[in-house]
């Protein structure tokens, strides 16, 4: 058996130019919904800008039909703490 490499992850991320939301929350393998959340951002972060990137402490998961938040995480409050949001819809990658 191989060990496994356990890279530090990165606490900040300072956007490039070009970047989007999108890019960068799959760069660090987290919900896009979740990294506008935490860095309360409304539209798409600036060249420059330094963004928090949340610590990732659950396994992420893309949600399938008829699935619910009890389901998933247990309880709706626990998908919402975990996920940054209250909509759960088929397809959406999400942490649980």
């Amino acid at each position: 058996m191989k060990p496994c490499l356990n890279l530090p992850r990165p606490t900040y991320y300072r956007v490039k130019r070009g970047q989007t939301l999108l890019q960068i929350a799959s760069a660090f393998g987290i919900p896009p919904r979740l990294l506008a959340k935490v860095n309360a951002l409304t539209e798409e972060p600036r060249a420059g800008q330094v963004l928090k990137i949340p610590a990732k402490n659950c396994n992420l998961y893309r949600v399938r039909g008829a699935e619910s938040k009890t389901q998933l995480c247990g309880s709706p409050e626990a998908f919402e703490r975990k996920n940054g949001t209250h909509c759960l819809y088929p397809e959406q990658l999400i942490f649980l």
